[in-house]
């Protein structure tokens, strides 16, 4: 190895909870100097059991998401479960996902923001150590009116709950017709957090009931979280 490279690790912060918390954690976040990159409108798929059973509140959900160093998110996971008090009634929960192979001008902005006092110029590479990776994100893209058959089949696999986020496939003709007749334009986003024992079983009972052969046309992928609080 190169003596001058140096490993990096970079996470997304991302958190789930009501549009009250959501709010306060924007709050927390400016004060630390860390920007929320995007923010989402999206709803809890738990079933009123599970809600109650949870303290989830209200299903009205927003999700935040962050670019940080690794030190700063796992300070900022800390400061977030003590400020909010994620995993407790009517909280949250949040996670981060190792940012894997991101390029150099993405690295340099992320030094830029946080000053790095060692940053020379030279390439660095970007280095995650994925050996203890306990749960996983599952994201699921649907037609929309799908997203209960998504969480129907995940809960038959174990899952508790989930996150649904509208939004829109853009695409080509070229596109469109590989999707075929069933292709919408408005998608779901289903968010689901799994641990590492129940992720293939609930991905294979979604792809079973929704997947790109079905009315429902899902596309599935999983990306790992390296830590969570609230979950």
């Amino acid at each position: 190895m190169d003596p001058n490279e140096r490993k990096i690790s970079f996470r997304v912060l991302v958190l789930i909870t009501g549009p009250k918390l959501a709010d306060r954690a924007v709050e927390i976040l400016r004060h630390e100097d860390i920007p929320v990159q995007f923010e989402w409108n999206a709803a809890g798929t738990a079933s009123s059991e599970m809600i109650d059973v949870l303290g989830l509140g209200s299903p009205d959900k927003n999700v935040l998401a962050s670019f940080m160093t690794k030190d700063a998110a796992d300070l900022m996971l800390k400061k977030l479960k003590k400020e909010l008090g994620l995993g407790s009634v009517n909280s949250g929960i949040a996670f981060t996902l190792p940012l894997n192979g991101a390029n150099n001008l993405l690295v340099h902005i992320l030094r830029s923001a946080y000053k790095d006092e060692h940053e020379d110029g030279d390439d660095r590479k970007v280095v995650v150590d994925m050996s203890d990776v306990k749960y996983s994100l599952i994201a699921v893209m649907v037609n929309q009116g799908y997203s209960e058959n998504v969480m129907e089949a995940a809960r038959g696999a174990g899952a508790g709950g989930g996150t649904v986020m509208p939004s829109r496939h853009i695409a080509n003709e070229e596109v469109k017709g590989f999707w075929g007749a069933g292709f919408q334009e408005e998608k779901d986003i289903v968010l689901i957090v799994a641990d590492g024992e129940s992720k293939l079983g609930i991905m294979q009972a979604i792809g079973d009931k929704c997947g790109m052969h079905s009315d429902a046309k899902g596309m599935i992928i999983s990306l790992p979280i390296d830590s969570v609080i609230g979950f």
